[in-house]
């Protein structure tokens, strides 16, 4: 049946590069679309977002700004250009979360603070051992300081349904590597479908700029600027990762999903067109994606080393997966 397919879309006029470009673009498209679940939901769980750092995600909302923008004016694959559009929707989700949960737990913790020093002078030794064991493991004290006060009056029935409960995954990795197999799969058979109900037919397609034109030059600025964002917006989050020793309030399918969704996207804009000249002009989204890469690695191994150390809970790394 794929075959057949296939066969359509080059009697269709469609060439095996965009057959390609379409197919990747697709996967990456179905994972940047699931992206924000697992980290919107880690959060909504642990309500907080201390885990993320906000550079990181400022940072990545600029790149994706200038990306949108540059792949706008320079023409890149269609694919590249709808999930340029997505990513600073996804960017703006996320951020808004983040930011309300920061406010929130900042609200509480003055309210709290509050309230202990006013009943310091009644009951100051009752309250100063409660405040040193509040600190917990290195690394832990995130979502530990929001809800130890509360931990206590969780039955058991009540932390599963509302996903506190603490049982670790037994196999993260396999079913986090599962659910980029899925992903594969779906986006591959959304191009089918988006295929078989025309989206791909050919329209009259309007005359590119050319290089040494100031729209060319500006998009190619533009796609450079995202790049460097990209490279170093993941920075931010591996030094405070370091820093505290911990991985607790990431979602390790989010930087799964987001390693897919960047060599998938890479792929896409690289098997658009085997052209030089279009290569060369789209050097800068193959940087920003690709090159992330990297940095997604070195969270995995923080996430690996982090979690056997007992610096963040195991199932913090994993719980929205």
């Amino acid at each position: 049946m794929k075959m057949n397919l296939v066969d359509m879309a080059l009697s269709h006029g469609l060439s095996l590069n965009e057959i390609l470009s379409g197919i990747f673009g697709s996967i990456s498209l179905t994972a940047w679309i699931c992206l924000l679940l697992p980290q919107l939901i880690t959060n909504y769980k642990a309500k907080s977002a201390e885990g993320l750092s906000m550079a990181f995600l400022a940072v990545w909302l600029f790149g994706d700004l200038a990306n949108l923008s540059g792949a706008l004016v320079t023409g890149l694959a269609p694919t590249a250009t709808a999930l340029a559009g997505y990513f600073c929707i996804s960017d703006i989700i996320l951020i808004t979360q983040s930011v309300y949960y920061n406010a929130l737990n900042a609200r509480k913790t003055r309210q709290r603070t509050r309230s202990t020093q006013s009943e310091a002078s009644e009951d100051e030794p009752l309250l100063q051992p409660r405040r040193r064991s509040s600190s917990g493991l290195p690394g832990s004290h995130r979502r530990h300081s929001f809800h130890h006060h509360s931990e206590s009056s969780l039955d058991p029935i009540k932390r599963i349904v509302t996903g506190e409960d603490d049982a670790p995954d037994s196999n993260p990795w396999l079913h986090n590597a599962l659910s980029i197999v899925a992903v594969y799969i779906v986006g591959a058979a959304g191009w089918f479908v988006s295929f078989k109900v025309g989206a791909w037919d050919k329209p009259d397609v309007p005359s590119e700029p050319t290089a040494d034109e100031p729209v060319a030059v500006l998009g190619l600025v533009l796609g450079y600027a995202s790049a460097l964002c990209y490279l170093f917006a993941r920075v931010p989050q591996i030094i405070k990762n370091y820093k505290e020793k911990s991985c607790e309030g990431l979602a390790l399918l989010f930087f799964l999903l987001s390693l897919t969704g960047n060599l998938t996207y890479g792929l896409s804009v690289f098997t658009y067109s085997p052209e030089p000249e279009y290569i060369i002009k789209a050097i800068p989204w193959l940087l920003g994606s690709l090159g992330t890469i990297v940095e997604d690695c070195i969270i995995f191994y923080q996430f690996r080393i982090y979690s056997n150390s007992g610096g963040s809970k195991p199932d913090s790394t994993n719980e929205a997966a």
